[in-house]
């Protein structure tokens, strides 16, 4: 296994709550895919789950070296979850073609919260 980028991301929940009350689905809408919406609100506090998430597809950003923006948007990414727990990545769109392009086989994650801070570390693997 070659590491080809890490990233990492530490994000205020409080700013998540912020953006959920602000902008509700149209934030939802823009940073997030369905499923991703679905997990974080069958839990209690979805904002922590959303927050980690947010700084996830941050860090995959950092790992592939693009920062979000136009070769890796917030929906070519999403973070889904094993039955055990286990958090992992699916790429679409210009996600899958920019791994693709770089000779990319996963993205690993693992992400982290408590009540002011939720954080992520990604490792794009060849």
């Amino acid at each position: 296994m070659k590491i080809l980028g890490t990233g990492i991301d530490i994000v205020e929940t409080g700013r998540i709550r912020g953006s959920l009350e602000k902008f509700g689905d149209r934030f939802l809408r823009r940073v997030f895919l369905p499923d991703e919406v679905a997990y974080c609100h069958s839990r209690k506090f979805p904002e922590l789950h959303l927050a980690a998430r947010f700084a996830a597809k941050e860090a995959i950003s950092k790992a592939f070296g693009t920062g979000i923006g136009k070769e890796l948007g917030w929906r070519d990414m999403e973070i889904c979850r094993r039955a055990s727990g286990e958090p992992f990545v699916k790429l679409h769109g210009k996600g899958a073609a920019l791994a693709e392009a770089r000779g990319a086989t996963a993205v690993l994650v693992s992400l982290s919260h408590c009540q002011d801070y939720a954080a992520a570390q990604a490792i794009l693997v060849a």
